[in-house]
């Protein structure tokens, strides 16, 4: 399990994915046989997650090879993401709220036991700690395997699931605020109030092709109980009419600006923005990765003969003319800039999300309704 740090091996290794193992995605994909065989997987949600290839090309790619009622469950998968972070773009306070609660639960869990061997791979729960050993070598977990982790920290372990949610940020290639933040809360409860996910040593055995036995895992929890709740807050995604000459800032959810929205628009320079201070502490292994894909953006863009420079996240204080921005999405840089005041910063919405988050008010049950219609505008 290889993640490369360039975009043309990736969309090899998309194309190579639809041509060989697509067909059986709906049928395969809840089996985690380990990490050295993903063939039932993409494995292309860091790519996704940094913007390197984005949501319309793999969805596209994928009708070229079969037809929608084929392809419906892995266009559901691949558009979850999109989703997630559209349902977060409404309820921002929910990213705030989990940045303070952690603050709190950081301090009154960084001595104690169960948590630090939760961390380590020490507990006694087999399957756990090769998952811990898994996500710390190779930086990725397959999905259904993150459910089971998330399910035994919270309701085996007893630990707080907004721990559980900074473990994965730290380590997970494809790891981003709402994807992340809000499966967690799902699998405690949370999100959907009352309703949980609860790993069993069936379920496990099961798809993971009995590579665990006697896994002792507390069956019975109830769901974690939270008073809070969430009004949807409308938010308003409209472009300028105008793109006059000036800089464009692009973060590291949005690496492929050559086939972006926005490539045929006159923009002065690209500046790529690097954030290495952040307040979850991403793992060096992660801040690598992140940065190498930035330099992949930043070569393509030479390669155009287009104007671009990479900068530390702190030298956008020093700019203070207007200028556009990819809209880097709630998650820590768009805290930065909210923090830091930058209100001659205009982002710019991708025609994906302006034509999506609409629908992102409700469940997901409710938006798949829609995809048909999400797709028509961009397929």
């Amino acid at each position: 399990m290889i993640f490369e740090n360039s975009r043309s091996k990736v969309i090899k290794k998309l194309d190579y994915y639809i041509d060989n193992h697509l067909s059986e995605y709906s049928k395969l994909r809840n089996f985690d046989y380990g990490p050295q065989n993903r063939i039932n997987t993409s494995c292309l949600s860091p790519f996704i997650t940094h913007g390197v290839i984005n949501e319309t090309e793999v969805i596209n790619k994928s009708l070229k090879k079969y037809s929608f009622s084929k392809n419906e469950k892995f266009i559901q998968e691949v558009l979850w993401r999109t989703y997630w972070k559209g349902w977060l773009e409404l309820r921002p306070n929910v990213w705030a709220d989990y940045l303070a609660e952690l603050l709190k639960l950081r301090k009154d869990f960084e001595n104690k036991t169960n948590y630090l061997e939760a961390i380590e791979g020490k507990t006694n729960i087999e399957c756990f700690n090769e998952w811990v050993n898994e996500l710390k070598n190779y930086n990725y977990l397959h999905n259904h395997t993150r459910m089971w982790f998330a399910s035994i920290w919270i309701f085996t372990l007893n630990l707080p699931w907004q721990l559980g949610a900074e473990f994965f940020m730290q380590h997970l290639y494809d790891g981003d605020p709402a994807s992340n933040t809000l499966g967690w809360r799902w699998v405690a409860g949370v999100q959907t109030h009352g309703k949980h996910y609860l790993a069993t040593e069936w379920n496990i055995k099961k798809f993971t092709n009995n590579r665990f036995n006697k896994i002792k895992l507390n069956e019975n929890a109830l769901p974690i109980l939270s008073e809070k709740t969430y009004p949807v807050i409308k938010k308003e995604l409209s472009n300028p009419e105008t793109f006059e000459e000036k800089n464009l800032l692009i973060f590291d959810n949005n690496l492929s600006f050559e086939y972006s929205d926005f490539v045929n628009k006159r923009f002065k320079k690209i500046i790529l923005v690097e954030n290495k201070d952040r307040f979850i502490k991403l793992s060096e292994k992660v801040l690598t990765f992140k940065s190498q894909l930035i330099e992949d953006q930043k070569q393509r863009l030479m390669e155009k003969s287009i104007d671009c420079e990479v900068i530390n996240i702190n030298k956008v204080k020093d700019i203070s003319e207007e200028i556009f921005c990819l809209y880097p999405t709630v998650g820590e840089n768009l805290d930065w800039i909210n923090k830091n005041n930058k209100k001659n910063i205009k982002f710019l919405y991708r025609k994906l999300d302006q034509n999506s988050w609409q629908y992102c008010n409700k469940g997901f049950f409710n938006f798949k309704n829609y995809i048909p219609k999400i797709i028509s505008t961009f397929n």
